[in-house]
């Protein structure tokens, strides 16, 4: 399964493009593939540090028994450093019990229900004219586009988040890791 794994991701590596691929999506694969066959999207998110402000947040919104759940879920997961280029004093202000509704509309703007590899995602783009809209668990809409060789997700305010490592899988879904937080 490890083996499979990584054959699938070098191969998606390959037909991406190396041109995206951060330090960090180099240095945490083994990590990621090693949790993933035993981990839930939430488990493995917990397991890697890069993850530690989007697994505050989830706890902060009451959804890791959810997003622990049977699934399957594609979860589009912003990093540390993403959280990071919100204005200073989101993530603080965000988490407070008092804003909890907005935490959660925001968190599950970047969940879809159903598991969408990275293939299944730029097949879909593809047979869709270069753009294809994802609904989300949240209710509202990403679209996901391709340009030179990488996968945006554009929000509903046009706000636009490059998927910098794929197919992390999970035992309830899968992880694409973006690089900017999505809102709805």
């Amino acid at each position: 399964m490890k083996k499979l794994m990584k054959v699938s991701l070098m191969s998606l590596v390959l037909i991406l493009g190396f041109g995206q691929m951060t330090a960090w999506a180099q240095h945490n694969d083994q990590a990621a593939a090693e949790n993933s066959a035993k981990a839930s999207v939430v488990g493995i998110a917990a397991s890697l540090d890069d993850f530690s402000t989007l697994v505050t947040a989830v706890k902060a919104a009451e959804l890791v028994e959810t997003l622990d759940g049977e699934g399957p879920f594609t979860v589009f997961a912003p990093t540390n450093e993403a959280f990071g280029k919100l204005p200073e004093g989101t993530v603080e202000s965000l988490v407070q019990p008092e804003n909890k509704e907005m935490l959660t509309a925001i968190l599950t703007y970047h969940v879809v229900a159903g598991e969408y590899n990275a293939a299944a995602v730029i097949e879909a783009i593809n047979n869709s004219g270069g753009s294809f809209t994802i609904p989300t668990v949240q209710g509202g809409e990403l679209t996901a586009t391709l340009s030179d060789g990488n996968v945006i997700i554009t929000d509903a305010q046009g706000n636009s988040a490059t998927v910098v490592q794929t197919d992390v899988d999970a035992s309830n879904g899968i992880i694409h890791v973006i690089d900017k937080v999505v809102l709805p």
